[in-house]
């Protein structure tokens, strides 16, 4: 791969950079499985929001039923809605801590990409310093 004579300390900086790459991999692989969380997240909010609009045309004497396990019990027409606005409100707030570690990932891949940018430029640096003829 490279030449024998290579110094130790470029062999280092070197690894540092394979290194450094992997952290990086492990943070985009960190947020496309956060990526799929959220996903997750938005198809369970947009179901329960359908089921509140739906708990909204029926009529207050009409029955519910809940299924429980393999049963189906009766339940409150109100009852059932209050339960699923609580399932909204708290699938709402996951979201929300979603974003914000999705956005805390972001913060962190891009601070490793500088990072290893810089490193990357100080191997060519010493490389090319010395390829020059003395």
């Amino acid at each position: 791969m490279h030449p024998p004579t290579l110094p130790k300390e470029l062999e280092d900086l070197q690894k540092k950079i394979v290194g450094e790459v992997d952290v990086f991999k492990g943070l985009q692989a960190d947020f496309q499985k956060g990526l799929g969380v959220r996903q997750t997240l938005e198809a369970q909010l947009h179901e329960n929001e359908s089921v509140y609009s739906e708990l909204s045309l029926v009529k207050d004497d009409a029955k519910v039923l809940k299924l429980v396990g393999p049963v189906l019990i009766s339940q409150g027409l109100e009852e059932s809605k209050q339960n699923v606005q609580k399932r909204i409100d708290y699938i709402n707030a996951e979201v929300k801590r979603q974003d914000a570690t999705l956005k805390e990932l972001e913060r962190k891949q891009e601070s490793q990409r500088e990072f290893i940018q810089k490193l990357q430029q100080t191997l060519q640096q010493k490389v090319q310093a010395l390829q020059q003829p003395k």
